[in-house]
């Protein structure tokens, strides 16, 4: 077994400087190392990154071979994507899971949205992709790593947002509803289905051909590549981005407190001097970043990444639907279609809270362009301006421009799945 302490040994050494939690994940049964001893790869005095690579290309790997398609949306808050996860929470054969990592932000690193620590975001970062492998691979037990108070004989009533996954809100994991077909709104499904039994959780994960989830807590795709070249995943990212003067209008909104600053300067027309730019600029660099990523088409991403802008998909929903369904090779739903038909032509004001998805979806995506004065704009249009361009949303010149809705900021752009 001397390899096997070796693996052990070095992984503790890497993990040093992270918490007991986090090395905990590390530690976790995903990374499984050279279980069985062998003389030629385990002899002592062997160098360790030697045994390391022996170790990874033995054939004690779990590999995916049922083909499930797992599928990450990486988004950025406010950016439309509680609406992007419903369309695959709607599928009858995907088991869907709505903001998982919160667990990882708010145990790990608690204070991590006021840290710029690249320390801070390394753990984070390190822990969240323990954590998704594991949930691809249907061990929900893992998130009892995270979930504070711990769950007690595997059941839990802390999971973050639990009613916003159809499958953790049906029989068989909501056991009161057993032999009901009936779906739960949010709000009721706590109130109705009790505590959440993990395992019945992991057994109902296991029963789906695919398992999404969907994220605003990993700024970059490149973050994910462990994962994506995981041989044991089939692994597919949806990019979603939004124009960030929407963003910036919809988070002063729905964050009132958050984004104070940005209110007053929007109210009396003057900018405090201590108004935090980086609400607004981190969010520009990371698409940047990631966008640039994807559409520089690096092996590693080919046939894994599609990006989708919001706008596209709010005045199109049917199509470009269609479209993220045929990149993942998964077949379209009537759930799905039914839903999109209730919930892209309702009245913004019939949804029962923030992150509601009932909306007029077309007129919702242009709504920023009467919320924010032209000041504020400008400002943002000049610190995103690489992005817009790169994301083809155009320039509003003057405050007519803004606000006539007969002009589109929104270019017509074919960002085609790279394939």
């Amino acid at each position: 077994m001397q390899c096997s302490w070796k693996a052990v040994l070095l992984l503790a050494l890497a993990s040093i400087a992270i918490q007991y939690t986090a090395i905990r994940t590390f530690t976790a049964k995903s990374f499984q190392s050279c279980p069985i001893p062998n003389p030629v790869n385990c002899s002592p005095g062997q160098d360790a990154d030697v045994a390391d690579r022996l170790c990874d290309e033995s054939p004690t790997f779990s590999y995916n071979l049922s083909r499930k398609t797992h599928v990450l949306i990486l988004a950025t808050t406010r950016s439309g994507s509680s609406f992007v996860g419903q369309l695959f929470n709607q599928h009858f054969d995907v088991f869907y899971l709505f903001e998982p990592l919160y667990h990882v932000q708010y145990t790990l690193i608690p204070k991590l949205t006021q840290s710029k620590s690249t320390t801070d975001r390394r753990v984070m970062l390190g822990a969240s992709r323990d954590l998704l492998r594991s949930l691809y691979d249907c061990d929900l037990y893992f998130l009892e790593n995270y979930i504070k108070p711990q769950p007690v004989n595997h059941t839990t009533d802390r999971l973050f947002r639990r009613g916003a996954s159809k499958a953790l809100c049906s029989p068989p994991v909501c056991e009161s509803l057993a032999g009901v077909d009936l779906h739960l709104e949010e709000g009721d499904c706590v109130k109705k289905c009790g505590t959440l039994n993990l395992t019945l959780a992991t057994e109902s994960c296991r029963d789906h051909g695919h398992v999404a989830i969907k994220t605003v807590r990993v700024p970059e795709v490149s973050d994910l590549r462990a994962l994506v070249e995981d041989p044991r995943l089939n692994l597919k990212v949806i990019q979603l981005v939004r124009d960030p003067r929407g963003i910036l209008a919809s988070r002063s909104e729905t964050f009132r407190d958050t984004y104070r600053l940005w209110r007053i300067w929007d109210g009396t027309g003057r900018k405090p001097y201590n108004l935090d730019v980086t609400q607004l600029t981190t969010v520009c660099e990371d698409f940047w970043n990631s966008v640039s990523t994807g559409l520089n088409r690096p092996p590693w991403l080919k046939g894994k990444y599609m990006l989708v802008r919001y706008e596209d998909l709010a005045r199109n929903p049917m199509k470009k639907t269609e479209e993220i369904y045929d990149f993942l090779g998964i077949p379209m739903d009537s759930n799905v279609e039914r839903w999109i038909q209730n919930n892209t032509r309702g009245d913004r004001s019939s949804s029962k809270h923030k992150y509601g998805t009932v909306r007029n979806s077309a007129a919702t995506a242009e709504k920023w362009r009467f919320r924010l004065s032209y000041e504020i704009v400008a400002f943002t249009q000049h610190a995103c301006q690489q992005v817009l361009a790169q994301l083809g949303y155009r320039i509003a010149s003057s405050e007519e421009e803004l606000k006539n809705l007969s002009i589109s900021l929104v270019e017509e752009r074919d960002f085609l799945p790279f394939s």
